[in-house]
């Protein structure tokens, strides 16, 4: 791992449990509940998804080694295989059991239900009650599927791309968070 990616990713995951305390006085992950669907966990193992890879490999082999569950998701979510890899990148450089200090799992860093987050309260009450679990998000072929879903959803709420990466990332890094994952699809793939 490059200096620059070791500071883009320190500087992610030190500023995770600050978001999630932010989301805990305020309702917003009620209504980011809202921009995705909740899923079951695919019997089939994700060695079996098999697809032309479209992920640029200018990414290194810790994310290119998902570049068939990517493509396939980020396809059928009409978002840029590149995109996808560049928030795996970000998030958990490629580890699919990685787990932030705030909760956070997987590949995408998604927050599930258990674990520290279901100690988070919102105004309605949990704010990831109806999120997958800690175990079914260790499942990369589900993590990518959900998140890749999840970001496509909020891509479509919020209205461009740059808005639901921000919303995607933790409340107090905002746009800095959408601008980082740009910065290394464009760098990486999105040539």
């Amino acid at each position: 791992m490059t200096g620059q990616q070791l500071v883009l990713r320190g500087a992610f995951i030190g500023s995770i449990f600050v978001g999630i305390l932010c989301c805990v006085a305020t309702a917003s992950a009620a209504s980011l509940e809202k921009a995705i669907e909740p899923m079951e966990v695919s019997p089939t193992p994700w060695e079996a998804v098999t697809v032309d890879c479209k992920v640029s490999e200018e990414y290194p082999p810790s994310i290119l080694q998902w570049c068939d569950l990517i493509t396939s998701y980020a396809e059928q979510a009409s978002l840029s295989p590149d995109l996808i890899a560049a928030v795996i990148w970000q998030e958990s450089g490629g580890n699919p059991l990685a787990y932030s200090r705030s909760g956070a799992v997987g590949l995408m860093q998604v927050m599930p239900r258990d674990g520290i987050a279901a100690s988070f309260q919102c105004v309605n009450g949990p704010c990831f009650a109806s999120r997958p679990t800690t175990e079914e998000l260790q499942n990369p072929e589900f993590n990518i599927r959900y998140g890749t879903r999840m970001l496509a959803g909020l891509v479509k709420r919020q209205g461009s791309l740059r808005d639901g990466l921000r919303s995607y990332g933790p409340m107090d890094m905002g746009y800095r968070y959408a601008d980082q994952i740009l910065a290394i699809y464009e760098t990486y793939g999105g040539k």
